[in-house]
């Protein structure tokens, strides 16, 4: 008997991966993707450098805890202003052209602090470096918003904010290189110069990235003589939107900048650690904020964004003050990192692509702009208010009182907006 010509087998049917959404993409979501990715990684680098040589300088220039708070405050209030204009800008002259822009921005002025001779001169320097720091990401965020497709945006934006811990934690490896090869007065200038480096990446976002094109869709059918204006995200239909989302968001700064400025101070003064072991605790913090970013970027499109801004302020509220407050050893403290980097960093995988969500096309950069940096402005008092709080009680006080108000905010904040996951994005 012969075989028959054909067998009906049923072919297995093949489960989707993880990574499906990335295969799927085209060339130019692709580069766009990494372009951004990678804008947030060079941009975290530079923002971090300060909180690295706060304790050299204190050290060095016989500055306080006060100072150094207003330094890290006025970068962030800079940054909303920043965040702002670039809002408004990307509606006006493109999402790419005002990355752009704000890369070369921080990059130089970054470089420039490498050169400060004194407080005041580095404070202007640091200042106006967060003009450009704060305008990166909402180039950035909305971008790659409006580029991925509905039931991927969650995670592609969220991939995208991971790329803030890889430039965390390079800094934290040339901190531990420059300051272990030359002395400390040499070795805190030299990390703020190598902050010139992004700007080479300006080349590539300019050859090879091209604007969304629901944005070109929405520019061509814009009126000449109709411009978006800025004002319209105070409009009635729009207004409520705007005030909630920029609750949410000066929730989960406010928790991130309490934790993260003042960190490697906590650990050296009072914790009692040396350079070394803040690097290890640093790295096991930065190791879990990247993780963090990943998990809640596939996490905002499973769950949904308010559901897992929720689960997140949740796990800071609780990791933060078992980190700050508890009498644990300093094995344990270490292991706690992971979680307090997991839970601060993750949350913010989410607010991209929920930003992009909550407004229309035609005034998108200018809403996520501000809603994004209004937290930011207010979120920036909180370094230094701590920095002046921790000269009467101890700086593990601030920082917990501050950051469990703050993921409180997030909640409540969180609970009163719509749920967006899923929602297509159109030129309107």
């Amino acid at each position: 008997m012969s075989a028959p010509d054909t067998l009906d087998i049923p072919k297995a049917t093949a489960r989707p991966g993880p990574f499906d959404w990335y295969r799927n993409i085209n060339q130019q979501e692709r580069r766009t993707f990494w372009s951004c990715k990678i804008g947030y990684g060079l941009d975290g680098m530079d923002t971090q450098m300060l909180s690295f040589v706060v304790p050299t300088l204190i050290a060095m220039w016989g500055i306080t805890t006060g100072e150094a708070g207003l330094i890290h405050t006025s970068t962030l209030i800079a940054s909303a202003i920043g965040g702002w204009v670039a809002g408004i800008l990307s509606d006006r002259i493109g999402r790419v052209r005002t990355l752009q822009l704000t890369v070369l921005w921080f990059a130089f002025f970054t470089f420039l602090c490498g050169f400060a001779q004194n407080y005041e001169q580095l404070l202007i320097s640091r200042t106006l470096m967060g003009f450009g720091f704060g305008g990166e990401w909402t180039a950035g965020a909305v971008l790659m918003g409006e580029v991925i497709r509905a039931k991927d945006r969650g995670k592609a934006v969220g991939m995208v904010q991971s790329g803030w811990a890889l430039g965390w934690g390079l800094t934290a490896i040339l901190y531990a290189l420059l300051f272990s090869v030359l002395p400390p007065e040499d070795a805190w200038r030299a990390l703020f110069i190598l902050g010139i480096v992004p700007a080479i990446f300006v080349i590539f976002v300019r050859r090879l990235v091209k604007d969304p094109e629901i944005y070109r869709e929405a520019k061509a059918k814009q009126e000449p003589s109709n411009p978006a204006k800025f004002y319209e995200i105070f409009a009635p239909g729009i207004l409520f939107t705007t005030i909630r989302a920029s609750i949410l968001t000066t929730g989960a700064l406010g928790g991130y900048y309490a934790i993260t400025s003042w960190l490697p101070t906590f650990l050296k003064n009072e914790r009692g650690l040396s350079v070394l072991g803040t690097g290890g605790y640093l790295a096991m913090v930065i190791v879990g904020s990247y993780v963090g970013y990943v998990i809640s970027a596939y996490m905002t499109d499973i769950l949904g964004r308010k559901k897992n801004f929720i689960l997140f302020a949740v796990g800071s509220f609780t990791i933060v003050l078992l980190y700050t407050q508890l009498p644990v050893s300093n094995g344990v403290m270490l292991w706690l990192g992971f979680p307090l980097g997991f839970f601060a960093s993750g949350i913010f995988s989410g607010m991209g692509a929920f930003l992009t969500e909550l407004f229309p096309t035609r005034i998108r950069g200018s809403g996520q702009g501000f809603c994004y940096n209004i937290g930011r402005a207010l979120a920036a008092l909180f370094p230094l208010l701590i920095g002046l709080l921790s000269q009467k009680v101890p700086l593990s006080v601030g920082i917990g009182a501050f950051a469990a108000v703050s993921y409180g905010v997030v909640i409540l904040a969180a609970l009163s907006l719509p749920e967006t996951r899923g929602k297509q994005l159109d030129a309107q």
